[in-house]
């Protein structure tokens, strides 16, 4: 008997959606995308369109060959990949791949996994959305062109298998700018004053001057007509001086009401900053187990249960259904006091695509600790957290009663602040975590004793306090996503994924969870901006997610938006031609040291394993070492064949060896391997890097001299797509620049740049 057919791209939802559709669907996955461009070529055809080449993803044959199969049988197929740009393209591409004329395609999506979400979409099908799959192929061949055109720039003038991306480069830029802001930042003093006060009831409590003159007392940074800042210590000893003459009166006692309202619930880049504050989770854990909560978790007899809503999203909107539900939640729970008379509207940001609604909950009937055993501990905080402040965000304000008392000192006046909760409202189940603030202008104080307007004080204590203006802070995770959201530069979507990747190239290190860019991010950084200042720029980057989503929203023709790009870049591309080598040579850093051999100045350049030092004569002179400090030791888990001592990884002239920690007692030394087994039949050597004689870099088994398999060219651990050799070759030509060759079929593959994608699986 024929069945419909439902085509998710992730195993996990398959589980889910059985428990809804019945036996009349039949459910499969495609694991992530299917088709996409190939990785040996550039594989697009700028002369017709911008068309791409298309291919099947190496290993999707067999999903292909079961959707076809299933789809011959089916009625009717629906495509249900995620409810965004990649989604909409993977239902494209599938469409596209099982081509059954006699079959029913209709495109359906659901923003959460629950039964009458689905059996909306079911009921009310779609064809598939082709803006937001042409602003999906924009994007794919965009940053195809920008990584396969402008990391071949960077092997040439840095080192190999650098990688340069539309969106990546940008977000180190910003990284790279804030650690040059932060290393040229220089301190400004400046000093505040507290007074210790007490009433003729001998209750004492502090206050912190306030103003001179009339004059707001602040940092030498917030400068102003009537601002003033203490700027020495010679200073701060003459009002010192004045201050203990002088008389203390309570000059004014202002009284108010404050709320507090609750915040919106969350959208990706909110979600990603708050797991990162409360719980120090990354981007990418976030995402990973936000991920795990969409598409279900077995909770006990109710089997595999989507938690939350899609957690890709810009968008604060909330259904009529889940207003409904919470509010019925919120009176039930915690009474009328905390439910508004109506719900709380949240504004729509002006760059939001609002596709999808934000992450909250699915089920306000599996509140977090119901489901508790059911989930990780990681699960359990951020679904905690989406909870929290989902039903947060549509309680009563939080109200406080602020009383500030300003004390007359002669022309000066000291300010104290007290902040009373009255009512907790929405703070009863959900607390924003702050940044500290360091402005300090009024002391906080969590209560005060009671004072008359005009009554007298007694001074007991005056304490000056030096202070220094602090440079800007460095980017956490957390904070990075928030400035490239506030720069328009990449999506929901992406955020994770650029930090994973500066992290994986290297170009960022976490330092106490704070972003610095490695001295290899910084010369890639420097390479672009001086080079190609006008593509890696924020604005460039902001003005084309704008033109992706205009896309998406019909108004603009997705070939158009790439030629208008592609022209200018080519010719920008095409100005540094024949300027590499110079551009190469303008990174070399002279040095104070004389070359051991020759006597010639010694110079740092950039090589396969980064910074080293060279002779400045050559080719005439061949010396190289190290950097000075880079001799650092390395401990590792190996001991040492002949004395049993632990071994240390060293950094010889050529890269890093194996070297045992007794030495000089123990000279034994041991090449590290690539992690590439030998190829030859039986072997069961590695591959590691040698050197000849003449100092000339080779690769080489380990088992030499049983083995004797040698290649001049640099292996990378990656299986030949055509014959599956376990590892290809690098090697380098004047017509193609870098690529890679099967050393067994010669099949050559040219690497791209790993831009991060629009995830969707």
């Amino acid at each position: 008997m024929p069945k419909n057919l439902v085509i998710v791209e992730s195993p996990a939802k398959t589980r889910t959606l059985s428990r809804f559709l019945g036996k009349d669907f039949e459910i499969l996955a495609t694991v992530g995308h299917v088709i996409d461009l190939p990785k040996s070529k550039i594989g697009i055809d700028v002369e017709d369109g911008f068309k791409p080449d298309y291919q099947v993803i190496k290993g999707k044959e067999k999903v292909i060959a079961a959707l076809k199969k299933a789809a011959k049988k089916a009625t009717t197929v629906y495509l249900a990949p995620d409810p965004d740009r990649e989604g909409e393209a993977i239902a494209w591409h599938v469409a596209n791949s099982i081509d059954q004329k006699n079959t029913k395609m209709v495109r359906v999506a659901f923003n959460e996994i629950t039964e009458s979400a689905v059996n909306e979409a079911i009921q009310n099908p779609r064809e598939i959305d082709m803006n937001r799959v042409n602003a999906q192929q924009a994007r794919r061949v965009l940053d195809r062109i920008v990584g396969y055109t402008v990391s071949p720039f960077l092997w040439k003038t840095v080192a190999r298998n650098l990688s340069a991306g539309r969106v990546q480069s940008v977000a180190l830029r910003l990284v790279c700018e804030r650690e040059a802001e932060i290393l040229a930042f220089k301190p400004q003093e400046y000093w505040q004053i507290a007074a210790d006060l007490a009433t003729d009831k001998k209750e004492q409590f502090t206050a912190r001057l306030y103003q001179i003159d009339g004059k707001t007392v602040v940092r030498p940074t917030e400068k102003g007509a009537k601002k003033i800042t203490i700027g020495s210590e010679k200073e701060v000893k003459g009002y010192l001086d004045e201050l203990k003459e002088a008389k203390y009166q309570v000059a004014e006692i202002k009284k108010t009401e404050r709320s507090r309202r609750p915040l919106p619930p969350f959208i990706t880049s909110t979600l990603q900053q708050d797991a990162a504050k409360v719980y120090r989770m990354s981007p990418k854990a976030t995402m990973s187990t936000a991920q795990k909560l969409y598409e279900g978790i077995e909770i006990g007899q109710d089997g595999p249960t989507g938690l939350i809503t899609y957690m890709r999203t810009d968008s604060v909107r909330v259904s009529k259904e889940a207003l409904s539900a919470v509010r019925s939640y919120i009176g039930k729970e915690f009474g009328k006091d905390y439910l508004p008379p109506k719900p709380i509207p949240y504004g729509k940001k002006k760059s939001a695509q609002d596709a999808h609604e934000a992450i909250r909950p699915t089920y306000l009937t599996l509140p977090p600790a119901k489901v508790k055993k059911a989930l990780t501990p990681q699960q359990f905080k951020l679904y905690s957290l989406i909870w929290n402040r989902f039903v947060a965000s549509q309680m009563n304000p939080a109200k406080f009663d602020v009383v500030t008392v300003d004390i007359e000192a002669g022309r000066f006046t000291f300010r104290v602040t007290t902040q009373k909760l009255v009512f907790d409202g929405f703070l009863k189940l959900y607390h924003e975590t702050k940044e500290p603030d360091e402005n300090g202008n009024g002391d906080k104080v969590d209560s005060l004793p009671d004072l008359s307007k005009g009554e007298n004080l007694n001074l007991v204590e005056l304490k000056p306090n030096q202070a220094f203006t602090k440079p800007p802070p460095r980017f956490s995770e957390a904070m990075l996503v928030k400035e490239l959201e506030a720069d328009g530069i990449g999506r929901p979507s992406t955020y994770a994924s650029i930090i994973s990747t500066l992290k994986d190239r290297k170009y960022v290190e976490s330092q106490e969870r704070k972003l610095t860019p490695t001295e290899l991010g910084n010369t890639v950084n420097k390479i672009l901006v001086e080079n190609l200042p006008d593509i890696f720029n924020v604005a460039f980057t902001a003005n084309m997610e704008k033109d992706l989503d205009q896309i998406e929203e019909g108004a603009e023709d997705w070939v158009t938006v790439m030629r208008t790009f592609y022209d200018p870049f080519m010719e920008t591309i095409g100005h540094l031609k024949g300027k590499e080598k110079k551009i190469k040579e303008s990174m070399v850093e002279t040095t104070d040291e004389k070359c051991e051999k020759c006597g010639s100045p010694m110079v740092i350049k950039w090589g396969r394993n980064g910074r080293f030092m060279a002779c400045s004569a050559y080719p005439e002179c061949k010396t190289t070492k190290p950097l000075p400090g880079e001799e650092a030791q390395m401990e590792t888990d190996e001991v040492c064949e002949k004395c049993g001592s632990p071994m240390v990884v060293k950094v010889g002239r050529f890269g890093r060896f194996l070297a045992c920690s007794a030495y000089p007692d123990c000279k034994t030394t041991k090449a590290i391997t690539l992690g590439i087994d030998c190829p030859r039949d039986g072997c069961k050597g590695q591959i590691t890097e040698k050197r000849t004689r003449g100092k000339k870099i080779f690769y080489g088994c380990s088992k030499y001299p049983k083995c004797d398999f040698a290649s001049w060219d640099p292996p990378v651990k990656k299986p030949c797509p055509e014959c599956k050799h376990p590892f290809m070759v690098q090697k380098t030509s004047k017509k193609k620049g870098d690529f890679l060759r099967c050393p067994q079929c010669k099949h050559e593959v040219i690497e791209e740049s790993k831009e991060p994608a629009e995830t969707s699986a």
